[in-house]
């Protein structure tokens, strides 16, 4: 689509599931978001009730209503790229497939159901629509927004519509990726004696990890599984030659209750009698704290059910912990059928993640 033509419209008066479809068949892979940008955009700014900024291809949009809390909905709009899966279908069991269902169509739909249908709730609302989630983190529309305008992002408590089949998993585990770069000394395999094999050199970083106790840390309630792990070894010049470099890539999964800095101190203590020559941070997302004691978190989980488990792999309610805001995950999808080309949703999933946030957004607040 040229960038001068008008946007698709999006019929906001669909139900979940319908808004859903809607959604699939708008092709948007990552770095193609605008003409969807552009229509939530469009949509967005015919209900009187929100005011809609644009940053990008990211929109956002807000109710005034001086309400004592201020809750944030954020997703992303981009997908991973399409695998003959597109346009959607519906199944006779009630099924919806196509790119981007699980991740996170369902839940865009239903932040556009939430704000369309919900005009004065009992909380102020933020609705936040990002892109470029599902590639590298430089990218990230919501990061780019953090950066540009924090003050979009204010609340007291956020909910990240990723899939989580209808159920609640609180803040996130950190995540750090380091290269530890162990040295040795070349020569001919006949003559191993004269050089220093590097190889051998990591037998104390495996042995350290091989030992290591990760911690299982308990926060709001919620039980973490940290986890130190080597990922990747890397070393060898020829079958015929000692090898004079070796590489560990580690990765430290960790729990929020420890910030970046600490995470990075605690991994360098572990391995600071290894004979490492250098210790390099390769990739570092901090986590997220679930927050599930703030008044307007319980008042969620009382209106959504269930019992809220922690989530152990990253996601972007990091960038919410970052500015200050506790965040969760809960949206209809299925995680275990993110980017997979069979990928789908239960529409029921859709209706019921709807009707508990407008539950949680529309009660009698005391």
């Amino acid at each position: 689509m040229p960038d001068n033509a008008p946007a698709a419209a999006l019929d906001l008066t669909q139900d979940g599931p319908a808004l859903t479809a809607a959604l699939v068949d708008f092709p948007s892979v990552s770095g193609t978001e605008k003409p969807l940008a552009d229509a939530i955009e469009q949509a967005l700014r015919a209900l009187p009730h929100l005011t809609v900024d644009r940053y990008g291809n990211n929109v956002v949009a807000r109710t005034r209503l001086g309400r004592s809390e201020r809750v944030v909905l954020a997703g992303h709009i981009d997908t991973v790229p399409i695998a003959d899966n597109v346009p959607s279908r519906l199944d006779e069991n009630g099924i919806l497939w196509g790119c981007g269902t699980s991740d996170m169509k369902s839940g865009v739909a239903v932040q556009l159901r939430i704000a369309a249908t919900v005009p004065e709730p009992n909380r102020d609302l933020t609705f936040v629509f990002y892109d470029n989630e599902e590639v590298a983190a430089d990218l990230n529309g919501l990061g780019h927004v953090a950066d540009a305008h924090p003050e979009w992002l204010e609340g007291d408590f956020a909910v990240l519509l990723e899939p989580s089949e209808g159920e609640v998993e609180g803040g996130c585990q950190g995540t750090l990726r380091v290269l530890l770069h162990l040295d040795g000394e070349r020569a001919h395999s006949a003559r191993s004696w004269m050089g220093s094999n590097a190889i051998h050199a990591a037998a104390p970083v495996l042995a350290k990890l091989a030992a290591y106790e990760p911690r299982r840390p308990v926060i709001d309630g919620l039980e973490y599984r940290e986890g130190l792990n080597a990922v990747r070894i890397e070393g060898g010049v020829a079958n015929n030659v000692i090898p004079d470099a070796c590489t560990v890539v580690v990765n430290y999964r960790y729990a929020p209750d420890l910030s970046m800095a600490e995470a990075e101190a605690h991994v360098r203590e572990v391995f600071a009698d290894c004979g490492v020559r250098e210790f390099v941070v390769d990739d570092h997302s901090g986590g997220a704290l679930p927050g599930l004691s703030h008044p307007a978190a319980e008042a969620f989980m009382a209106a959504v059910g269930g019992i809220a488990r922690p989530k152990f792999g990253w996601t972007d309610v990091s960038r919410f912990s970052a500015v200050g805001v506790p965040a969760v995950n809960y949206g209809p999808g299925n995680p275990l059928y993110a980017h997979k080309r069979d990928e789908h949703v239960a529409v029921d999933k859709i209706r019921h993640c709807e009707e508990r946030l407008r539950d949680w957004l529309t009660v009698r607040l005391p």
